[in-house]
């Protein structure tokens, strides 16, 4: 599985689920008793869970380092998404949110989450390969769309996964009770937030696609393609930083993620 730092899930997850939290009506919050969330990261969807349901939320993870900030904000317990520290039945829901996409067999983590639940089992996960840039900087939508193509040629999971999540969940044998989906849109709009800032930085140093060379050279994507590519995009974060200056620089990013939502069969 791969591992992500405190900031990357910070700025990816950042607002989630501030304009609306239609889509998690199936998992019926208000009516749980007790919810694990599993693969937790920082804890934004366990926040979110605390306030929609008056049970307990309890997080869970395998780094230690962003379970920590997690606990700030509800208990939090270690443990490993294929072999979760729960007893069978333990909790009414398990729900993940783009966990699956990073594990090479999902179908495995839902038939774990089928054990320590009693009834629900759901997972939010995105369509990566579904995003959808508007920029104001006229290179970015392409390049950005190149960069996806490469990274979803070379890594090894499942990360457009979507609403195909149901496949695992069918797998598990579960059955599937709703599927959801959810646009997670990302506006970047004077002023602008020091988030910003540090994305546009890195886009003229080309740091971002650094940390995704070897990903994306796994693929069929060469070197010379991928130097030629890395050169455009520090040209793309230049001029991304020149329209900060002016104040023009707008941009609104779409991901979509779709809410699968599973009934464990009774025993």
């Amino acid at each position: 599985m791969r591992e992500f730092s405190e900031s990357y899930l910070d700025r990816t997850r950042e607002g989630m689920w501030a304009d609306s939290r239609a889509a998690l009506e199936p998992l019926a919050l208000d009516t749980r008793d007790r919810i694990l969330d599993v693969g937790c990261g920082t804890g934004e969807l366990s926040r979110v869970l605390a306030a929609e349901s008056s049970g307990e939320v309890i997080a869970c993870d395998a780094d230690l380092d962003l379970l920590a900030a997690a606990a700030e904000h509800v208990p939090a317990v270690a443990g490993d998404a294929l072999r979760l520290p729960f007893a069978d039945d333990a909790v009414d829901l398990v729900v993940c949110q783009a966990l699956l996409i990073n594990l090479p067999d999902p179908a495995a983590a839902v038939t774990e989450f089928a054990r320590v639940s009693s009834d629900l089992v759901a997972a939010v996960e995105p369509d990566n390969a579904a995003v959808e840039i508007d920029s104001s900087v006229d290179a970015e939508g392409t390049l950005e769309r190149r960069a996806r193509r490469a990274y979803l040629d070379g890594v090894d999971t499942d990360v457009a996964l979507g609403a195909d999540a149901r496949e695992a969940f069918e797998t598990a044998g579960l059955e599937v009770i709703a599927t959801r989906r959810y646009d997670h849109v990302r506006t970047v709009e004077p002023p602008y937030s020091e988030g910003a800032l540090t994305a546009a930085r890195r886009k003229a140093t080309g740091e971002g696609l650094a940390d995704d060379r070897e990903t994306m050279l796994a693929g069929e994507l060469s070197e010379g393609e991928y130097d030629d590519l890395r050169g455009s995009w520090r040209e793309m974060g230049r001029d991304v930083i020149e329209q900060m200056r002016d104040r023009e620089y707008r941009r609104e990013e779409v991901v979509p993620f779709h809410v699968t939502v599973g009934r464990v069969p009774e025993s």
